[in-house]
């Protein structure tokens, strides 16, 4: 595999302290290998993000697990454009309804949720959740409700995958999916406390074919074939308190210090929303002036439009929707 490291340094100690510690995607290859990965650290941006809503606690974690996983993800798709990961439960008696979380290339996210809550019971269970987990168990047991990948280019046609319900965690899910759909062998680790949250992604790339050739030929390729293995165990002492307040350039480093580590610049990651009145007056054209007006008159005048992502507020009036259907 042939990276362009031409802005990347080796280090065997921690990233310079300049290195930004919060809401960054950090990339790393080891060197001379296939191997790469990332590490996501989310802090304003997931508190700004689960601010807009009065989540419960159990929700919250899995949406900054949700979030880090969408984060990781889109580093592995070449695209210019978004990836989000969304849950649905297919059972009425569900929790929780559904779940999404998104990422763009340029490292802007968002995520959004509904669940039930509607009675003191409904509020006493979620009350009593207190770890991302049991909010995904909500979609009921293994085999039951559904997790999507979608990948949407700027431009371009979507793709939405179906993931296994094959684990009782997301993390765990996604690497089946990964290793399933693309036959990449994956490592995702994934950890929320509420207030921070982050995660750890490790893929094994398909071999070149002159480093087939030369294994299969029993030649000296320089191939560290226990790589995969002494990956797999390290990665997997990683603890979730390390993942939610380390620098990602220290849980690099604490993992896989004595391997050969290339690092290029971080990625800043925020959160942010695509919404606009535009899209609203869109919407507004789809359901017809007439059942406009109507609602218009329902609501003394006016009627207000509300994004779930930002918690923005638009406002409508007769003269408003009059101009959005004159044009």
């Amino acid at each position: 595999m042939t990276q362009d490291t031409s802005a990347a340094t080796t280090h065997n100690q921690p990233l310079s302290a300049q290195t930004p510690t919060n809401d960054v995607r950090q990339r790393f290859f080891i060197e001379d290998s296939p191997v790469r990965g990332d590490v996501v650290r989310l802090s304003r941006s997931y508190a700004t993000t689960i601010a807009q809503k009065p989540y419960p606690e159990a929700i919250k974690r899995l949406l900054g697990e949700m979030l880090t996983a969408a984060s990781l993800l889109i580093g592995t798709v070449k695209i210019d454009g978004r990836l989000s990961i969304q849950l649905q439960s297919s059972d009425s008696d569900s929790l929780l309804n559904w779940a999404m979380a998104e990422c763009d290339q340029n490292g802007i996210i968002r995520a959004l949720a509904s669940w039930k809550a509607d009675n003191d019971e409904q509020v006493q269970a979620w009350d009593n959740m207190i770890d991302a987990k049991q909010a995904f168990a909500e979609l009921g047991e293994a085999g039951k409700g559904v997790l999507f990948i979608n990948i949407q280019p700027d431009g371009g046609e979507p793709y939405q995958g179906i993931v296994e319900r094959s684990h009782d965690n997301l993390a765990d899910c996604l690497a089946h999916y990964q290793k399933q759909s693309a036959q990449i062998p994956t490592l995702i680790n994934l950890a929320s406390d509420g207030l921070q949250a982050g995660g750890v992604l490790v893929q094994m790339l398909p071999r070149t074919v002159q480093e087939t050739v030369e294994v299969e030929q029993n030649q000296d390729a320089g191939i560290d074939d226990d790589l995969w293995t002494r990956l797999t165990m390290l990665t997997s002492t990683v603890k979730d308190e390390e993942l939610t307040t380390l620098a990602a350039s220290e849980i690099i480093y604490r993992l896989y210090n004595e391997e050969s580590v290339v690092a290029p610049e971080p990625v800043s990651l925020e959160f942010g929303c695509t919404c606009s009145r535009e899209k609203c007056e869109t919407a507004i054209e789809q359901i017809g002036e007439t059942e406009a007006l109507d609602i218009l008159e329902e609501q003394n005048g006016s009627f207000e439009m509300d994004c779930g992502f930002c918690g923005e507020i638009y406002k409508f009036d007769k003269d408003d929707v009059t101009a959005i259907f004159a044009e």
